[in-house]
């Protein structure tokens, strides 16, 4: 059933064919979201500079790999800007796989990881990627999942009083979809899970964070700054859809 509350619907649920960005919204929550052709647009993650100093920025980003059509902070990290989870490069593991519960969002089991591949974009489940589920050329770990297989975290609670600017991806279970969102304001996390699960139809969704939340989209208008981030997810301009 489509819920009156989600104005957005209609203009979301079929797959782009190219990078789309917009503000919309959800039970009376402004969002701001974009989306990808995964399997026709290439995602990169973005860490280390070449003399392995990390970015920290969607301008230093742009200046050592040129322009970027989209990017978003993409995981939580250290104080020196080390991925506090798995962080995968061009095959390589940069940062290793966290398996076990711990404090803070991040340990709040099940957490989960967005996996590139040829095949496209995934959320993954922690223990089934530990467990051989997909491969992946690149890779970013965060917590907690937000939507398993269509269910909402079981930890996430109603009537929380938590509530954040919150940023996180959504994908398709075939890879060939996947939505970045932000909120335009504070959020539960039950909140958040339900508009990628009901607002946007995706079966699985990640946490990125709450207090590092950050967008660039140039089509919008949006450039978001602040305190140096850890992990970036981007598109190049050179690697998306003119559609």
């Amino acid at each position: 059933m489509i819920r009156a509350a989600c104005v957005a619907w209609v203009a979301l649920a079929a797959p782009a064919t190219s990078l789309t960005c917009q503000d919309v919204e959800f039970e009376g929550v402004p969002y701001t979201t974009c989306e990808v052709a995964p399997r026709e647009e290439r995602l990169s993650l973005f860490l280390n500079d070449e003399s392995g100093r990390p970015f920290g920025t969607f301008q230093a980003v742009e200046a050592a790999q040129g322009p970027l059509a989209f990017a978003m902070n993409a995981g939580m990290y250290h104080p020196d800007r080390r991925p506090v989870g798995l962080f995968r490069q061009d095959g390589q593991d940069l940062a290793p796989l966290v398996t076990q519960a711990g404090p803070g969002n991040f340990g709040l089991l099940p957490n989960g990881l967005l996996c590139l591949s040829d095949e496209g974009a995934f959320v993954v489940e922690t223990l089934a990627y530990a467990d051989g589920a997909r491969t992946c050329d690149a890779a970013t770990q965060s917590g907690p999942m937000l939507v398993i297989d269509g269910e909402l975290h079981s930890r996430f609670l109603p009537d929380s009083d938590s509530r954040y600017v919150r940023n996180g991806v959504g994908a398709s279970e075939d890879g060939s979809r996947t939505v970045f969102a932000i909120s335009g304001g504070p959020v539960t996390f039950h909140q958040f899970a339900r508009f990628f699960r009901d607002g946007l139809g995706l079966p699985d969704a990640l946490y990125f964070d709450g207090n590092i939340s950050r967008l660039h989209a140039p089509t919008i208008g949006r450039d978001d700054w602040g305190f140096p981030m850890g992990p970036i997810v981007g598109l190049l301009a050179e690697d998306a859809n003119p559609g």
